[in-house]
């Protein structure tokens, strides 16, 4: 069975004037050419005419492209493209990831600080450094479980209604002494024991860090301003 150039290209999705120049510099050739040189490509030629497609998806050149074709076998090309995806993937993840910081710090202040969103994103060569402030277990702990501003979770929008709560009691100017500050306090105290386990030490500890900026800053933790730190103080 062999397949016109026309029909070859309405098969596999590519033009025709790309299957002619791939004719012409010898990546892919028709196995017979008919009457009035008409090409005519064979099921084999049209598989070699795929892996070309998969390969330059890759963004190889098309010299590489033919030699890895001629000396390499389906599996390599087929692994090949495997890392291709997975590093899409991650670079998708990536994106996904700084997408929601930006998303929670619009709600949480209201508007996006382009210099404080900079330092959130983490490289991972230098990820947050635990063993300051804390044991081997308590870091394991706060890496699990701590909300992290580029998630999108329950902890994580839990977390955030609570620090807006308390924008909102600063902002009417709430005293933290009322009732309405003390149920935010209640919220917090369930909230912190559901986030670490019921490990009143570890809460104490942390608290500790997040009331220093200094402190909150050298483990890149998102800065919380300092009328909300006196606010809880306060409340306490």
């Amino acid at each position: 069975m062999y397949l016109s150039t026309g029909e070859l290209s309405k098969k596999i999705k590519i033009s025709v004037r790309t299957i002619r120049y791939y004719d012409q510099i010898g990546l892919v050739q028709p196995s017979m050419v008919g009457e009035g040189g008409k090409r005519l490509y064979s099921l084999e030629d049209s598989l070699r005419m795929e892996k070309v497609i998969l390969l330059k998806s890759l963004s190889l050149p098309l010299e590489e492209i033919k030699k890895i074709i001629e000396e390499q076998s389906t599996e390599t090309i087929l692994l090949a493209h495997k890392a291709h995806l997975e590093d899409q993937s991650e670079t998708i993840n990536q994106s996904i990831a700084h997408t929601n910081s930006l998303l929670n710090i619009l709600k949480l202040e209201g508007s996006v600080n382009w210099e404080d969103l900079l330092t959130l994103i983490v490289p991972e060569e230098h990820s947050r450094n635990w063993s300051m402030f804390f044991t081997e277990h308590e870091g394991e702990i706060l890496q699990e479980r701590l909300p992290k501003i580029e998630e999108d979770t329950l902890m994580t929008r839990k977390w955030m209604n609570l620090i807006r709560r308390i924008e909102l009691c600063i902002n009417e100017r709430i005293s933290p002494k009322s009732a309405q500050a003390k149920l935010i306090i209640d919220d917090m105290d369930i909230l912190s024991k559901e986030t670490f386990e019921g490990n009143t030490e570890l809460i104490s500890k942390f608290w500790d860090v997040r009331r220093s900026q200094e402190s909150s800053d050298s483990l890149n933790l998102y800065p919380i301003k300092p009328e909300i730190i006196e606010f809880i103080e306060e409340a306490y």
